[in-house]
């Protein structure tokens, strides 16, 4: 039974709180990654970069496109699949490398393509750190997907991924927008792995700390499949909201605390509009990516992102960064609600913000509208 009731503007709070998203801003981007527990990787860069775009959100222009990568390069983060996450967290994935893939097709895809491993392996040891044009596609069983089986050299690109995941690949930094790959053993630090449950357990532990507030899953995302255990933390009740959530008891603790608010355009990677159900629950905001879809069928765009204002989401913003014209195209400004005085002030000045992060010399509004 539940044994806490929050109302929605506490049950808020907490997330905001927990995601890093007060007027609080971090001390640095490593402390940033080990409280979030990851950033989310794509490299969409309409605006910027799902990494870079999360990270400017909370720590604002002292944070520099490219930073992520210069981390990475310093070894003090590491990425793996979709993810990038803080090196010292590290042991907590070693167990589960080991044992990856359980899925049996990819399982099966690596046992038939044993001496195209062998082969990726020996060369990027020989001249490591390698980009994946820099493999020779020699799969003996293709990698296909798709109708037809398309695979133009999309062995290559999952044979590094998988290599990644099993912990015999690292990436080490970027040339332009490829990666770079190295053998793991010359780039992680020699450490001991954190056995499967325990490790789980306390990955679900900081999973909760970093959304604050939380329903239990079936199943992980971001590659954390560590939803399938209890969750911890004090079970509550959200007025408004049906069945019952996990917070972390520290900012359950704090609730009432004085809040204090700012605003933020965040990317649509971002965590905190991660979990669509979730976000409609307790921000009543509605949100999705339209990329994929046809531009006749777009609402709000092909890389809107959301604006918070305080303590709720109050629109979307249309934009696209002109890198050549040195000029963030502003298309419109969605309106959940209509703005007032303040909350405009605030939104275009987020966005003048972005704008010089960006390092563009200007913002266009007139194609706004």
């Amino acid at each position: 039974m539940a044994t806490h009731r929050l109302t929605v503007q506490q049950a808020r709070r907490i997330a905001l709180r927990a995601q890093l998203l007060d007027a609080r801003r971090p001390v640095d981007l490593v402390h940033l990654v080990e409280d979030l527990t990851y950033l989310a990787v794509d490299p969409t860069s309409a605006v910027a970069p799902a990494v870079d775009l999360v990270a400017w959100s909370r720590l604002g222009n002292e944070y520099w496109i490219g930073a992520v990568d210069d981390a990475i390069t310093d070894r003090m983060l590491f990425q793996l699949r979709g993810t990038v996450r803080s090196m010292g967290d590290l042991p907590l994935y070693l167990e589960q490398m080991a044992q990856w893939p359980q899925n049996e097709t990819m399982r099966q895809w690596l046992t038939d393509n044993a001496e195209f491993e062998r082969e990726v392996l020996a060369l990027v040891e020989a001249e490591g750190p390698v980009l994946a044009k820099d493999v020779p596609d020699t799969a003996r069983v293709p990698y296909t997907w798709g109708a037809e089986g398309w695979s133009s050299r999309r062995s290559v690109a999952e044979m590094l991924e998988a290599l990644n995941m099993q912990g015999k690949l690292a990436m080490v930094g970027r040339k332009g927008r490829q990666r770079l790959w190295d053998l793991a053993e010359r780039v992680y630090p020699q450490v001991e792995a954190v056995p499967l449950e325990e490790a789980l357990r306390e990955r679900v532990d900081r999973r909760l700390a970093a959304e604050g507030i939380a329903r239990k899953r079936a199943q992980g995302r971001s590659g954390d499949g560590a939803w399938w255990v209890d969750l911890p933390g004090e079970v509550v009740q959200v007025e408004g909201c049906d069945g019952e959530w996990h917070v972390d008891p520290e900012l359950l603790d704090h609730a009432d605390d004085d809040f204090e608010p700012r605003t933020a355009l965040l990317s649509p990677f971002d965590a905190l509009v991660a979990d669509r159900p979730r976000l409609l629950d307790l921000f009543d905001y509605e949100y999705t990516l339209e990329m994929y879809k046809p531009k006749g069928k777009r609402r709000w765009g092909y890389f809107a992102l959301p604006i918070l204002h305080g303590e709720r989401f109050v629109g979307k913003l249309d934009a696209k960064a002109d890198r050549k014209e040195g000029v963030l195209c502003v298309f419109a400004v969605h309106e959940d609600l209509p703005f007032d005085g303040a909350t405009t002030d605030a939104v275009h000045a987020e966005v003048e913000q972005l704008a010089a992060w960006l390092g563009l010399g200007r913002v266009d509004y007139a194609r706004s509208g």
